[in-house]
């Protein structure tokens, strides 16, 4: 069953830009990616539920430790857009991102043991190095950095 939001429970786009610590066209952003719900008054101004609040420190601490708008679109989409998540929901969420870091962290520390490797043979060339990139092997592969991109899964 849907519960209906107070009308004392919406907030305006400005006091929510200004309680998130964001700029008005950052909550229009996340609005417009379906990152948060918003409804409109009679008279056409855009209100927010209380809630988004946390959505939009959720949004704003995925980002900076690295995971996609896109990422975080897929988690709050599981969210009740109609009232604030529950323990359980910020529960299953805590424990997808935790998967995600302990990724992020491996792919890091194999970056670290290839630099590592590469600064201690001193040439620093992926084209030339034989102890990492033999005869150029990984340039028949195409361009880019082909071993991060194995790691990853991309």
């Amino acid at each position: 069953m849907t519960e209906k939001v107070s009308t004392v429970d919406l907030l305006p786009i400005g006091q929510v830009a200004s309680r998130a610590g964001v700029p008005v066209s950052t909550v229009r952003y996340y609005e417009s990616l379906g990152l948060i719900p918003a409804t409109r008054s009679a008279g056409n101004v855009r209100l927010f539920p209380r809630h988004v609040l946390r959505r939009i420190a959720l949004i704003q601490v995925s980002v900076r430790y690295g995971i996609s708008l896109a990422e975080v679109a897929e988690l709050l989409a599981t969210l009740p857009r109609d009232r604030p998540p529950s323990r359980a929901d910020w529960q299953r969420i805590s424990e997808k991102w935790s998967e995600h870091l302990e990724q992020q962290q491996r792919v890091i520390a194999r970056m670290q043991e290839e630099l590592t490797g590469c600064i201690g043979c001193g040439c620093l060339s992926q084209s030339r190095c034989a102890v990492v990139n033999s005869q150029d092997r990984l340039g028949q592969e195409g361009a880019g950095p082909r071993r991060v991109l194995d790691e990853v899964g991309s």
